[in-house]
């Protein structure tokens, strides 16, 4: 594990103050696009940070679980008030798991990265918050009241929309790939070696200029409101965002609140799918596996009677809330490894899952389908990363991915990469998208 400033040994020293108005993103007019953000439009939580005062980052495998319980040894000394809550102060993620092809497209993102901002804007009520972040050495204080102080003297007071026209995408995919592997995971299926296995494709898009990152970000909390939507930006200014409606977990102090969302039809076909077989097997087998995973970790834990239908603009899920008491001394860190990756985004058996995964896909998911969020002292969000992309300049590479079971089809689950690509593609160019 690497820490850029390392976290163990060392002090922090922070301070805060209101602004006025209620807009983290609109900060990006004054002071950029954003280091990392996260809003859940629904819920009224929005953050965004700027600069790294810290970052802890996992160059192994292997290390990432210990990067991640890492983050609850931050050591921090509030001048004057403390914040009641706050999100964060980490904000970071990690990779899905190994992959047969690596894609030197991920490395500046790394196994796992979690940084913790020079500065923090984030919603509170009506208005805002802002916080800074400086090791606790000489110049330390002075450096938060400054950051402060700028940040009051020139945020603004105005919501930020999208301001760009919609942009024509060139876009590039390999239906027939994608077939031929649907096809071998239906034999594996079939033969009995997996019950369920998710495949993901990708989806390269390009810009006639580099994105606008911020009408990017903009787009994508407007049209999704019931997901979460995220950036992290990488040191070489490669950004990993999206707009997720899967919670991982969210951990307030003992309490774990989870979500089993599995489970795909197009709008104009919700009412069929709590009836349709193939469905609510896919969905059945991640709500059982949640269940078993959390038991050893918690002292009670319940689920909904029966699953939900989940409406998002372009596609409808079912959905099972689960919700755990988790044991003392257990933390969020444990969670996140024992949960990931849930059958809704690996498959089940889930080791045999992956390894068919490893061999078969032919994608480096990268930070797609793994953890992203923030996490805080006894407190911590983390969503999975779905309806997401990986952008730099002018290009875009989009990921999605669909649940196999026993009569599933090549052609119906094309079908659907097709629909849950809409939302990163109407975000990215700026409108409708015309499927030829």
């Amino acid at each position: 594990m690497k820490t850029l400033n390392p976290v163990e040994g060392q002090r922090w020293v922070a301070g805060m103050m209101p602004l006025a108005v209620g807009d983290p993103l609109a900060g990006a007019d004054v002071l950029g696009v954003p280091s990392v953000y996260w809003e859940r439009p629904l819920a009224q939580e929005a953050a965004a940070g700027w600069g790294e005062a810290a970052v802890v980052v996992a160059e192994e495998p292997s290390q990432a679980p210990a990067a991640l319980a890492s983050l609850g040894a931050l050591s921090l000394r509030w001048v004057g008030e403390e914040p009641e809550s706050m999100p964060g102060p980490w904000f970071g993620g990690m990779r899905f798991g190994a992959t047969g092809v690596p894609d030197a497209a991920w490395n500046a993102h790394g196994v796992a990265r979690w940084t913790l901002p020079e500065v923090l804007v984030w919603r509170a009520g009506t208005g805002l918050m802002v916080a800074a972040f400086a090791p606790e050495e000489r110049g330390g204080e002075d450096a938060v009241r400054s950051r402060l102080e700028r940040v009051r003297a020139c945020y603004p007071e105005a919501y930020r929309h999208a301001r760009g026209t919609p942009v024509a995408l060139a876009q590039a995919s390999s239906r027939p790939a994608f077939e031929a592997r649907v096809e071998r995971a239906l034999e594996a299926i079939a033969a009995g070696h997996l019950q369920k296995v998710v495949l993901a494709r990708s989806l390269d898009a390009e810009g006639p200029e580099a994105f606008d990152l911020v009408d990017v970000l903009a787009r994508l909390r407007e049209q999704n409101p019931r997901c979460a939507t995220f950036l992290f930006r990488a040191p070489d200014g490669t950004c990993f965002l999206g707009a997720t409606p899967e919670t991982l977990c969210r951990v307030e102090g003992q309490v774990v609140q989870t979500e089993a969302l599995a489970g795909t039809a197009a709008p104009g076909q919700a009412e069929g799918l709590k009836g349709h077989d193939k469905d609510l097997r896919e969905h059945d087998s991640v709500v059982r596996y949640i269940l078993a995973t959390l038991r050893p970790l918690a002292e009670k834990v319940t689920s909904d009677s029966e699953p939900a239908l989940l409406t998002l603009k372009n596609v409808v899920h079912l959905r099972t809330g689960i919700r755990a008491e988790l044991r003392p001394g257990v933390t969020a860190a444990q969670v996140v490894a024992a949960l990931h990756p849930t059958p809704a985004v690996g498959g089940f058996p889930r080791e045999r899952a992956l390894s068919f995964l490893v061999e078969n896909e032919g994608l480096d998911r990268g930070w797609y389908a793994g953890p992203v969020g923030w996490i805080g002292p006894k407190r911590a969000h983390l969503m999975v990363a779905l309806r997401s992309a990986l952008v730099r300049g002018a290009k875009a590479r989009l990921f999605v991915g669909v649940g196999l079971v026993a009569g599933s089809t090549p052609e119906a689950e094309w079908r659907e990469t097709e629909m849950k690509s809409l939302a990163m593609l109407r975000a990215l160019g700026g409108g409708d998208v015309v499927r030829r």
